[in-house]
């Protein structure tokens, strides 16, 4: 097979995986905004297809080195260059195939573990147990543990926060537009900060932490008077019984959801492209790997992932959104304002660390962690059970499945 062959193969393949992770993994980002109704599905899609674009295309090139150069050492078949573009054609391969079927079952599984079962897979057929790099592994795996905890305890208090300052107040109404600006405020430093401080390498915009500190802090302050403006024309009838006035509060939340949804896509977009086009950037880096050339993430690369989630979604993305967004707890646009919130901080903050993170993860943490600050009846335990063995399943099924296809292409190819 051509180098050119398999360049083309690999960006297939990538954009078959983006289209996948956009049909499974995004539909899980976005799931508890349609689910808690503040958006409708269509809005969901151009949601993510402007934030989610964003994030891959301006962040996303952190994690896709990660996981192109962090599984398995591509020096280590320098001089088998060749079976390294096959091993990564098999990694993508197989995830698609598996998030695909997953998909299709309504069962949402984690990309992430998906390709880094199918590097293992494809690692330990080739070389061994030896070639994988077990404590890039353990650093993966043990970010699989922090992010649902940490995403848990920020929703937890954050949810607690609404619930003690705004729901239980004698004035609900009043008291959510007295919040509202400043909860967006908290929504727009953490995004604008993160984004600037270290974060726009692709751009080439090198601010201070000072300069990146003063910049947010000013475009949140526009992001606090815009809410402001917003809430203070919903009107405040204090003649309602005091039960009939939680919708009043509830449209306030749906508004700073709209935020939060764009937040977690653009986080997503950040985090998850590199599931799509880690594996892709490691098949075309094969052709490098004799001249030892640095490793640089080229637009173009970035493109087919972040134009392939946005299609994925768009064309597929029901069937997980409904499961995610009704079955595994009742949402409410409080509620749901405040798992995003907690999500999307953890997963921007690791892609910035270079870790892999699940967004499935830590998005169903932060909804436990919702959910337990109403007490642990109002979490859907058989949902979650389900969840966490789809977890179990998916990381040795892709390594399988990646096993059999490369040495399916190897044995059609290589002889």
């Amino acid at each position: 097979m051509s180098p050119l062959i398999i360049v083309l193969l690999a960006a297939a393949f990538g954009f078959y995986m983006a289209w996948n992770i956009g049909a499974n993994d995004v539909a899980n980002a976005m799931g508890t905004s349609v689910g808690a109704r503040s958006v409708t599905f269509r809005q969901a899609i151009i949601i993510a297809a402007i934030f989610e674009f964003s994030g891959a295309m301006l962040v996303g090139n952190h994690v896709s080195l990660t996981v192109a150069k962090g599984i398995v050492d591509p020096f280590a078949y320098s001089k088998h260059a060749m079976i390294f573009a096959y091993g990564m054609l098999a990694t993508l391969l197989a995830a698609a195939l598996w998030v695909n079927l997953a998909t299709k079952l309504g069962m949402p599984v984690s990309t992430t573990h998906s390709i880094v079962g199918g590097v293992m897979g494809f690692g330990i057929v080739t070389h061994g147990l030896s070639s994988i790099e077990w404590g890039k592994v353990a650093t993966i795996v043990a970010s699989w543990v922090v992010s649902p905890i940490t995403g848990g305890i920020i929703s937890f208090f954050i949810f607690l926060f609404i619930s003690k300052k705004i729901l239980a107040d004698e004035k609900p109404v009043v008291a959510a537009k007295k919040y509202a600006p400043f909860l967006a405020f908290m929504v727009s430093m953490v995004l604008v900060f993160s984004m600037l401080y270290k974060g726009l390498k692709n751009l080439h915009l090198n601010f201070t932490f000072t300069n990146a500190l003063l910049i947010a802090a000013g475009v949140s302050v526009v992001f606090y008077a815009v809410i402001y403006k917003i809430v203070s024309n919903i009107p405040v009838d204090t003649t309602l019984p005091y039960k009939r006035r939680y919708p009043q509060v509830e449209r306030v939340f749906a508004i700073l959801q709209v935020i939060t949804a764009s937040y977690m896509a653009f986080s997503h977009g950040a985090n998850d492209v590199a599931n799509a086009v880690g594996p892709l950037m490691g098949a075309v880096y094969a052709a490098a790997l004799t001249s030892h050339k640095h490793l640089e993430m080229s637009m173009w690369v970035l493109s087919i992932g972040a134009v392939g989630i946005v299609a994925g979604l768009s064309m597929y993305g029901y069937k997980v959104i409904l499961v995610v967004g009704r079955k595994i707890t009742d949402m409410t646009p409080s509620r749901g304002f405040a798992a995003e919130f907690g999500a999307a901080t953890t997963v921007l903050v690791c892609s910035k660390m270079g870790l892999p993170i699940s967004t499935t993860h830590t998005l169903v943490g932060a909804v436990i962690g919702v959910g337990l600050a109403r007490g642990i009846g109002a979490l859907n335990l058989k949902v979650l059970k389900d969840i966490v063995v789809s977890w179990l399943l998916t990381l040795p099924i892709a390594a399988a499945l990646s096993a059999a296809i490369f040495m399916a292409l190897k044995g059609l190819f290589l002889g």
